[in-house]
């Protein structure tokens, strides 16, 4: 994945700045939602994953793939993405 960070929105601008602002923040509210989409596919993947742990007679959770989950998120994004990817795991699990 790039770390570059550029809007996708057609390069030629509208005339009107806020006509611009607007066609930003709609790519950004379309952005939104495929987030939102994918957290709840992952949500629904790392319940299913701790379902089949705990029938299995296994932890319900894994410490050492949460790090190299947190891991992957800190390398992409800095200490924020760190926080962002504790929030997912979270959101998965629940609190311990």
């Amino acid at each position: 994945m790039s770390s570059t960070l550029s809007p996708s929105v057609s390069t030629e601008r509208p005339a009107d700045p806020a006509e611009h602002i607007d066609a930003l923040r709609a790519e950004i509210d379309a952005c939104d939602a495929q987030i939102i989409e994918l957290v709840q596919r992952r949500l629904a993947v790392s319940q299913e994953i701790g379902a089949l742990r705990t029938a299995s007679g296994g932890m319900r959770l894994s410490l050492s793939r949460e790090q190299r989950v947190l891991a992957r998120f800190r390398t992409a994004l800095g200490p924020d993405g760190a926080a962002l990817g504790m929030m997912l795991l979270r959101q998965g699990r629940g609190r311990l």
